[in-house]
């Protein structure tokens, strides 16, 4: 199809660049991906038959990956303090 109709992962890496001309950069627009990429997520793993925790779990983790990056410098710091 159309470059701008196209998702990401059908993207070839020399269209990336004018993909991402063709893309809404506007708060509006950020907005709007963010909705629709919820959307799917929730629609793939939590919204389904038979789902079971895998869903929730990713979304846990990726939490906690998250919080370990914002945290990594005071853990690192942290670890190297003597108690004794």
């Amino acid at each position: 199809g159309p470059l701008p109709e196209r998702r990401l992962m059908d993207v070839r890496l020399g269209e990336l660049p004018a993909w991402l001309a063709t893309r809404d950069f506007s708060p509006q627009g950020l907005l709007g991906g963010l909705q629709k990429a919820w959307s799917s997520y929730y629609d793939k793993y939590i919204n389904v038959k038979r789902g079971g925790p895998a869903g929730i779990s990713m979304l846990l983790a990726g939490y906690c990956l998250l919080s370990y990056g914002w945290n990594y410098q005071h853990i690192r710091c942290h670890r190297w303090r003597k108690y004794h």
